[in-house]
């Protein structure tokens, strides 16, 4: 059977001399649009993500993925992140290099980001709020939760030791990867990868995601791009309260927020198969109504009239040999 896709694997390096790790999915066709991928904390691009990637370009979407500073296959000390800014700017710089490329150019741009990878997505639109044509959220880590947030005096204690110990790897942290992940096939082969990192965070690393994520509050109204959010209900990595904050604050009237009862934070990577296709289904939905007609232009406006408008609804579709709730709320 003659392959769909094609997969690529290509180092660069970035304005600070790393080593970055980039890789791609291209459709055997002209793809339809660019899909750009953002993983979350601690995981990478071309294991991790592989299947948002293959799927994506069988549908016949170009995806481009890139590993971050001191994650996956890129250099670096693993998993210190001394600026977050320095993440979003080698996104930029490769994502951008590649919509500059002859064989692109015209075609739209669509964010893709997990987790952390939501942090990126949302901030490489506040650099270039018209550059990107739309955004697919998975989980987005947009917000500390006011359930987890430390107090300020805290937050100062940590801020002076990061400055001494940025690097140590002390901050407590839970079992992150038994509460994501619910299929113990699925969950025993993250932890089996040698690509994740599955330590303590580092100090320094830890107070820059919450940094940011605090800046990000005073932005949320501010986000204008069309955006798709999708969220297990049972999600206690990110909290899915503040995906509906997002989704409230936005600026945006094209935006969608879909909620699955019953799963937990990786929807896309440790669900069981029929979950993860149910989740998959919506994405693709969602993208195909913006790139129609085989392959959708950049210059052109998304057109809000042919997508459906719901306050709200809520459908059931059989998963797991049982229902499993989806609620949808959509932009008017």
């Amino acid at each position: 059977m003659d392959p769909k896709f094609k997969y690529f694997e290509v180092y660069t390096r970035n304005s600070r001399g790393l080593q970055i790790f980039t890789c791609k999915w291209l459709p055997i066709s002209s793809p339809k649009c660019l899909v750009f991928l953002c993983h979350g904390y601690g995981v990478e691009c071309s294991t991790f993500m592989r299947e948002s990637g293959e799927k994506l370009a069988s549908e016949g979407y170009a995806v481009f993925g890139i590993d971050y500073e001191g994650h996956g296959r890129s250099g670096g000390v693993r998993c210190l992140i001394t600026k977050f800014e320095n993440i979003v700017n080698d996104c930029e710089e490769y994502f951008k290099s590649i919509c500059e490329l002859r064989e692109y150019k015209g075609k739209a741009k669509f964010l893709y980001g997990d987790s952390m990878g939501g942090t990126v997505c949302l901030l490489l639109h506040k650099k270039d709020p018209s550059f990107w044509d739309g955004a697919v959220l998975v989980a987005p880590m947009c917000k500390i939760s006011e359930k987890i947030k430390p107090n300020q005096v805290v937050v100062n204690i940590l801020t002076k030791m990061g400055a001494v110990i940025p690097s140590w790897k002390i901050v407590p942290t839970k079992d992150v990867i038994g509460s994501a992940f619910k299929d113990q096939t699925k969950r025993e082969s993250i932890r089996n990868n040698k690509l994740i990192y599955q330590d303590k965070p580092r100090l320094k690393t830890a107070l820059e995601i919450m940094r940011v994520c605090i800046s990000l509050q005073n932005f949320l109204h501010e986000v204008t791009l069309p955006f798709l959010i999708l969220q297990g209900e049972k999600d206690t990595v990110t909290d899915p309260e503040t995906s509906k904050e997002l989704y409230k604050k936005a600026s945006s009237t094209d935006k969608t927020i879909k909620l699955y009862i019953g799963m937990c934070h990786g929807i896309t990577t440790g669900e069981t198969d029929a979950n993860i296709a149910l989740v998959f289904a919506d994405i693709l939905a969602w993208l195909g109504k913006r790139t129609s007609n085989g392959g959708f232009e950049s210059s052109k406006p998304i057109l809000n009239g042919s997508i459906e408008k719901l306050t709200s609804s809520t459908s059931h579709v059989n998963a797991d040999k049982k229902d499993v709730q989806q609620t949808e709320v959509q932009g008017n």
